[in-house]
């Protein structure tokens, strides 16, 4: 049986309200109170999976971290999914394709913020190659703050290619890149679409930005030379977020 150790408060949290994975065993620090681990515990109460409180220290060996929050549980390899299963979620006529293609990002906490904003937009899959990219491990889940609990993750041998499929389904593939001449405000983003970001060093490669339909930066003023990828990945999935809803940029939603 294979398995692996999730920790931190809403990682545990969100896997036990996702559902996608099995879940073996609870730990919950015994020193510790506040109601989302008294949810985690009646969660797992009522399911009938095992659960313990233990001692801090226990924990913190266990989880190999101090950043347990008081909460860990054994549970199920995260349940990949495969590309065609992202193109099935989507049905109907009228509806449109929202994806996110990653680029060898190979920091797990780059990972993790992206997707945690991913989720926020309504981004329908995340794909990463198989190589030089980071895993979707219990770190990163820590980092999504629980949030790749609840996305479809896709790990592709061939990038290319599944930008090719993405064409062939009626997608338009637009990349972010620092030197492009075109403002990410000046294209259109609200059909079908599939935004491609690069890896924190290098950006994208050369044969992934051949085969986008559009080459887009983000303007910037002041001395830096760049946006963080995580901070540019929310900039760009929410200029999408934006057209494809039809939100003014300065419209306010409050709620009463």
């Amino acid at each position: 049986m294979k398995s692996e150790l999730l920790y931190g408060i809403h990682p545990v949290f969100e896997a036990l309200a996702a559902g996608r994975r099995r879940v073996y065993e609870v730990y919950l620090d015994k020193e510790k109170k506040s109601r989302r681990l008294a949810q985690i515990k009646s969660i797992a109460e009522t399911r009938g999976i095992y659960n313990e409180n233990i001692e801090s220290g226990n924990l913190k060996t266990l989880a190999d971290t101090i950043g347990h929050q008081g909460a860990a549980e054994m549970v199920s390899p995260y349940p990949l999914v495969t590309f065609q299963d992202i193109l099935h979620t989507v049905q109907g006529q009228a509806a449109t394709y929202f994806v996110l293609m990653l680029d060898n990002i190979q920091d797990p906490q780059n990972l993790g913020a992206i997707i945690r904003t991913a989720l926020c937009v309504g981004i329908q899959g995340v794909v990463v190659p198989k190589d030089r990219s980071a895993s979707p491990t219990p770190a990163v889940s820590r980092a999504s703050a629980g949030a790749l609990e609840h996305i479809r993750l896709v790990r592709v041998t061939n990038l290319v290619q599944t930008i090719k499929h993405c064409k062939s389904r009626g997608l338009w593939v637009m990349g972010l890149q620092q030197n492009a001449a075109r403002s990410i405000y000046d294209a259109d983003l609200s059909g079908s679409i599939a935004i491609v970001l690069g890896g924190e060093q290098k950006g994208i490669r050369r044969l992934v930005a051949k085969n986008c339909d559009l080459m887009v930066s983000i303007p910037q003023l002041g001395t830096l030379n760049s946006l963080n990828v995580s901070a540019a990945a929310a900039v760009a999935m929410y200029e999408a977020f934006r057209q494809r809803n039809k939100y003014s940029m300065f419209d306010v939603h409050l709620s009463k």
